[in-house]
């Protein structure tokens, strides 16, 4: 091999053809490390300028996700119950991971500190609740508070709700409506004669009661066939809204639900609501128009009030009076039945909680607001009990723009579960999150107030899509617990022991326990 350089001639000239092959090879090895040390130098700078760029570091990392299954994704891992199998895996991946449910991605939130994030960043980002054929289907295509999605209509609903039934003016113009039913439930308990019954469904009979009249104008327990038909109709109604529709995960798979009987279930249920429902909107628009029977304004009044013939329609009544129904009604009832199961269940902490309601109240059978305000071991009691079961344990947003969260980039249109169960069981915020001691919400003898700015203690959600009904739900709870322990003793039948409780759950629309209540109520002997 000849080599000829310009103005290295001289050099070379004295060199041996064979030097003149190694050398040649030399220059050609070293132009060679030359590069691979220049790409390799290159890529390190670049790895380096991602790592430290925030912007593009956060678009590169992906949130932690457990191994999923083909088609599938990691469906099979939430089991039947998704707020406990959610929160195991949070354990192993971390406050915010992403799992693939089906086709969908699915974002979930399982810590205080990323719901704080998302809701003072990201509110209005996350403000839509996710899609679903059955809600859709049962909700008069998402006309309710639940779904509608973030905006005019959305608010003008919650507006004529919270006007009508869930303000504080409201909710306080009602204590006539608690005392009322609670009294009439003190009586029935009264009837049992220290003979064990089904605390359970008393609490599901006074809830239904109670929002009937609030809604409606009208008992739920008024006529035996009528009373049976709403049974069963909000049965099915609850049971299909908690129900997993394989459709909304696997879109390709929806054609399953023609030959299981889930689109048939769903159909009946519809058609008999809404005849129900026409027949209760033309009783009260047939009273409106009579003088005869003077009675005063309810929800349904003020949604019938609101139709504008455009954007807010019949269907918009009948959808706003299923919310309140599915929501209101099974809120306070679990919350009054896994309260008092604690109660029965912990007979110190029961008896801490009577002690201080029975010498607030003293020999008087009826409670007032103002000796309520007074009964701050009360309301940490029930505080503690829905941090342990909170009756919504997941609830689902949808994104409608791509943000970053925790880190992490969430694209727009992207599915998230904020786990309320695992919020509350948060061993970074909570010590012994297992273990119910209402003292935690205690200060010297003061409750400690969780409000919208706290977001380790979130049973009615946050944000703007945070459940408006709190305070009515509230109110009520502690003014029906207060009533039974001023009233009655309580104890488990003979041949119980607290360790008997079955605690076990099942999930329909709300967190229910699985067994009734059953106890035994001693009148109190001071009253």
């Amino acid at each position: 091999m000849c080599i000829k350089m310009e103005g290295r001639a001289p050099f070379f000239s004295h060199i041996s053809r064979k030097h003149q092959t190694i050398m040649a090879h030399t220059w050609e090895m070293l132009d060679s490390q030359l590069a691979s040390s220049l790409l390799y130098l290159f890529l390190f700078a670049l790895f380096l300028f991602i790592w430290f760029h925030p912007k593009l570091s956060s678009k590169k990392l992906q949130a932690p996700s457990p191994p999923r299954l083909p088609i599938i994704g990691n469906l099979h891992q939430l089991g039947s119950y998704p707020h406990r199998a959610l929160a195991a895996l949070a354990q192993r991946h971390g406050p915010l991971m992403m799992l693939r449910l089906g086709s969908a991605p699915t974002f979930v939130v399982s810590s205080g500190k990323v719901v704080e994030e998302m809701v003072k960043k990201h509110d209005i980002a996350f403000s839509n609740r996710h899609d679903s054929t059955i809600y859709r289907r049962l909700m008069y295509d998402c006309k309710d508070l639940l779904l509608a999605p973030y905006g005019e209509y959305w608010r003008q609903m919650r507006g004529v709700c919270f006007s009508q039934l869930l303000s504080p003016k409201m909710v306080q113009s009602l204590q006539y409506l608690r005392e009322q039913e609670t009294n009439l439930l003190m009586d029935k308990i009264k009837g049992f004669n220290t003979t064990p019954f089904d605390l359970s469904h008393l609490f599901e009979y006074l809830t239904k009661d109670i929002v009937y009249i609030a809604t409606l104008g009208k008992r739920f327990s008024e006529g035996q066939s009528t009373e049976d038909k709403l049974t069963r109709l909000f049965v099915e109604f609850n049971a299909l809204l908690g129900l997993f529709n394989v459709g909304d995960y696997i879109p390709w798979l929806s054609w399953i639900n023609h030959f299981n009987g889930l689109n048939e279930r769903i159909e009946n249920n519809h058609r008999e609501i809404n005849e129900l429902l026409e027949e209760v909107i033309n009783d009260q628009l047939a009273r409106r128009t009579s003088n005869n029977e003077a009675k005063e304004k309810v929800l349904l009044d003020a949604l019938l009030d609101a139709q504008n013939g455009d954007s807010v329609t019949r269907e918009s009544a009948k959808a706003v009076i299923l919310d309140v129904f599915a929501g209101g009604i099974d809120t306070v009832f679990v919350v009054l039945e896994w309260a008092m199961t604690e109660l029965i269940r912990n007979p110190e902490i029961l008896k801490r909680t009577q002690q201080q309601i029975r010498e607030i109240v003293g020999g008087q059978n009826q409670i007032t607001k103002h000796d309520i305000s007074k009964m701050t071991y009360l309301k940490a009691v029930i505080k503690e009990s829905m941090r342990m079961h909170p009756p919504f344990p997941l609830i689902p947003r949808v994104s409608n723009q791509e943000v970053e969260l925790h880190g992490y980039t969430i694209p727009n249109k992207t599915r998230l579960l904020i786990n309320i169960y695992a919020v509350g069981r948060d061993p970074e915020c909570w010590e012994e999150p297992d273990t119910f001691k209402p003292e935690r919400f205690m200060n010297d003898g003061s409750l400690i107030e969780y409000n919208s700015n706290d977001y380790s203690w979130m049973a009615f959600g946050a944000g703007r899509r945070g459940c408006p009904g709190g305070l009515f739900g509230m109110t009520l709870i502690e003014f029906v617990i207060a009533s039974l322990l001023q009233n009655f003793d309580w104890s488990l039948p003979d041949g119980k022991t607290e360790k008997d409780v079955d605690m076990d759950e099942f999930v329909a629309l709300a967190l229910h326990k699985l067994q009734p209540l059953i106890a035994v109520a001693t009148p109190n002997p001071d009253i």
